[in-house]
């Protein structure tokens, strides 16, 4: 996990996952459809040998299909990263020692407010990198925000004073993330998964922006908090 200590908002741009591959996992369920019913057909006539031989043909299509929609379903919410982008606008407010307020401005239109008890914020994202080979089909490095959390100075603080932790990530029945876990197959596809975090000091009322790049997330100071 890397770690950088704050260091301007452009339009982050949403996965619309391409065309082709929506077409690509349609049309493999749609084959492995039409092989699946002419395999029954030809049970039905006892035509073993060619039953066995549509019914393979129906389980690789269907497989293609499910793989290729098990994508799509999995990256929604991520965002495309082809450069450095504005994951979330943040307005800080000191609330009293070693608490503070986080305002986040997402890109979507979101809006959240968290009230965190440390002296510096913490922010972390899951990274997807994929593979050149999936790079031609339209997918690219994408990330999405995970948590937002106080971090303390001391380190004995740290240990003992009062935690807060905030999931900001989308709940979703498919994450690629467990996906790549579970199927070997996608292993040609993506070439990493890992977290990034990034955390910047709370002293006083103050704007930032949380960017992340193809190497990791970063915090900017801004400015004052808008009006």
């Amino acid at each position: 996990m890397c770690y950088r200590q704050g260091q301007t908002y452009d339009n982050a741009i949403r996965v619309d996952m391409p065309d082709i591959i929506t077409l690509v996992g349609l049309l493999g369920g749609l084959i492995g459809l039409v092989f699946l019913i002419a395999a029954a057909a030809a049970l039905r006539r006892l035509r073993l040998i060619r039953a066995t031989t549509r019914l393979a043909f129906a389980v690789a299509f269907l497989a293609v299909g499910v793989m290729f929609g098990g994508i799509v379903i999995g990256t929604q919410g991520y965002r495309a990263l082809t450069r450095e982008e504005v994951a979330a606008v943040v307005e800080t407010e000191p609330l009293g020692p070693h608490r503070f307020r986080a305002r986040f401005h997402f890109p979507d239109g979101r809006e959240a407010s968290y009230a965190v008890a440390g002296d510096e914020l913490y922010v972390d994202a899951h990274i997807l990198k994929w593979k050149p080979i999936a790079n031609v089909i339209g997918l690219h490095t994408a990330y999405e925000l995970d948590r937002v959390a106080g971090r303390y100075r001391s380190l004995t603080d740290e240990q003992k004073a009062p935690r807060t932790v905030y999931g900001v990530g989308a709940n979703r029945a498919v994450d690629i993330f467990d996906l790549r876990q579970r199927y070997a197959a996608l292993a040609p596809l993506l070439d990493a998964e890992y977290g990034s975090g990034t955390f910047v000091a709370v002293e006083q009322p103050e704007r930032l922006e949380v960017r992340v790049s193809t190497s990791g997330l970063l915090i900017r100071r801004v400015g004052a908090p808008a009006q």
